[in-house]
């Protein structure tokens, strides 16, 4: 393999690739880049097994070929050197590198060691908005519960209906829907379960980018494409393998009857909560009194150790007064995740599931259980 390549693009596809990069001792193969040519294009490729990214730069070849080579550390050289044109040449497991007056030989590894990557013979796929699907996935991403005992919870539940996507996440404690519409309706209906870190990974590197994003299915693994603007052609693919299991059937904790509904200003209200956080203790209990009367909420958090906090403010209520108590990290995660100005919070019952969502968008709720108060 011979190319030549300006530093810039290198370095940035580099640290693309080097996201899903750990120390493996058990595999240090993992530990590095394939490096590989493909029509006009330099092809990086990295992998842990459970996620791999491929990533397309346009290049100039001049000698076909692969090599596979430290990833982080061919991305701190890349980063060291001048923003200028760089030659690259494989040669033996070696990987040579000029630019300027540098030249440098960096060891590298058998190719065929590389894992392979799964390949897709289906070509049908889905389309969907990408800043729209990273939005809808950034508030679900963080509610996910890592458990070996409930692998099915371990990752995030996605249904597609008609011309509807549904992504979930919970930890037994809290539960985050986002409802994302298609253009396309899908032939048929269908359910996956994501790992959290490949979907966090679309997020940090999609997450500024304009157009569409691609999924590709099959039994136990997907593949999410990001394509070229100029050319029908992908830019980036993320492939993961698929959690096995069933997922909760989360529906029957959502409830459906309410005790009191409130609308509360979104900012105000985390507030308040941010607030008595710092008195909540070692339970992290904050408790609300919802005064019908007056038509406000008081927000209470006490500590031995440190002492109390209560605060007050207005806000628009209908139906029963009632005193519950919450985690305040659940609240705080949940209003941080919901960004209209105002949300409406509606509360079952004393000791059952609330519900916060934004005023005027039904497709996201962040379904709450509250804690048994100590106070």
């Amino acid at each position: 393999m011979k190319i030549e390549i300006l530093k810039e693009n290198l370095k940035s596809g580099l640290g693309i690739i080097e996201k899903i990069i750990g120390k493996n001792l058990s595999l240090p193969i993992l530990d590095n880049v394939l490096i590989d040519t493909e029509d006009s294009f330099l092809v990086l490729t990295s992998t842990d097994l459970e996620t791999a990214i491929k990533l397309w730069i346009l290049t100039k070849i001049i000698k076909k070929g692969t090599v596979v080579v430290p990833a982080k550390f061919l991305s701190s050289f890349i980063s060291s050197l001048p923003n200028e044109k760089i030659i690259m040449e494989s040669k033996e497991q070696k990987l040579y590198v000029e630019c300027s007056n540098i030249k440098t030989q960096i060891q590298g590894y058998n190719t065929e060691d590389f894992p392979i990557i799964p390949k897709f013979n289906n070509t049908e796929f889905i389309e969907i908005d990408n800043k729209k699907f990273c939005q809808g996935l950034s508030q679900i991403i963080d509610i996910v519960s890592i458990s070996q005992n409930r692998p099915e919870i371990s990752g995030i539940y996605f249904s597609f209906s008609k011309n509807n996507i549904k992504i979930v996440a919970t930890d037994s404690f809290r539960l985050a829907e986002k409802n994302i519409q298609l253009e396309k309706s899908v032939k048929k209906d269908f359910s996956f379960i994501l790992p959290q870190k490949p979907a966090r990974e679309i997020i940090n590197i999609l997450n500024s980018k304009e157009g569409i994003i691609r999924m590709y299915f099959s039994n136990n693994q997907i593949l999410f494409e990001f394509p070229m603007k100029e050319i029908d052609h992908p830019q980036l693919q993320i492939t993961s393998r698929l959690i096995e299991g069933e997922y909760p059937n989360y529906q029957d904790i959502i409830p459906n009857k309410f005790k009191t509904l409130i609308t509360i200003k979104r900012d105000e209200f985390l507030n308040h909560i941010k607030t008595a956080s710092l008195f909540s203790g070692k339970v992290n209990e904050v408790k609300l009194l919802i005064n019908v009367d007056k038509k406000e909420v008081e927000v209470f958090a006490k500590s031995p150790e440190i002492g109390e906090n209560k605060s007050n403010f207005s806000v628009k209520i209908e139906g029963d007064p009632i005193e519950v108590s919450f985690n305040y990290k659940y609240l705080i995660d949940g209003l941080l995740n919901i960004k209209s100005s105002e949300i409406i919070f509606k509360i079952s019952e004393k000791e059952g599931p609330c519900i916060l969502e934004p005023v005027g968008d039904s497709s996201y709720i962040y379904v709450v259980m509250p804690i048994k108060s100590i106070n």
